[in-house]
């Protein structure tokens, strides 16, 4: 049975094969995306960019190749951006380590790894193709390697044809 989660903090839940993510919107913009365990409840779609968004995530899940295109809120540092930027031209299928994108943006590991964790949109910005340098590395600020927001990475790298990561339902809630 699926709980009911504050679901007026989303504008739309949409349930994954990875758990459910929730949208946020605010005018005409998707505000947030956010990987949520798969307790969380469905919920429909509550305005037009919501509903946008909520189809692009399911395209995207039945096709690894689906583009996102989404009007998507300005948010975070520049130098979050010029991060952000450099994940969406990783194309699918390959990842980069969290050094050589610093490498690339004359940075520190560190600080692109902060970068990725503070990503407002995960899948239409993927994250889940840097990992590190001896391994997968963390996801969204979180690194526990049983954990449910690692297991949504090793699905979404598997999902998308990189077979070094290979999806293991182990702990995913």
């Amino acid at each position: 049975m699926k709980i009911q989660q504050s679901s007026d903090l989303f504008n739309a839940v949409v349930a994954t094969p990875f758990g459910a993510l929730g949208i946020r919107t605010g005018g005409a913009l998707v505000t947030q995306m956010v990987y949520l365990p798969p307790h969380y409840a469905e919920k429909d779609a509550q305005d037009a960019v919501a509903a946008l968004a909520a189809e692009q995530v399911l395209r995207y899940c039945a096709d690894a190749d689906f583009p996102f295109q989404l009007p998507l809120a300005a948010v975070g540092s520049a130098f979050q951006r010029r991060v952000w930027g450099a994940i969406n031209s990783i194309p699918r299928g390959q990842v980069r380590t969290y050094g050589e994108l610093a490498k690339f943006l004359e940075s520190a590991p560190r600080a692109v790894g902060q970068a990725c964790g503070a990503n407002w949109y995960p899948l239409a910005v993927p994250c889940h193709r840097v990992t590190g340098a001896n391994g997968l590395g963390g996801f969204a600020n979180h690194d526990d390697a049983n954990g449910f927001h690692l297991n949504v990475k090793r699905w979404l790298l598997a999902h998308e044809g990189h077979s070094e990561y290979a999806w293991q339902q182990t702990t995913l809630l």
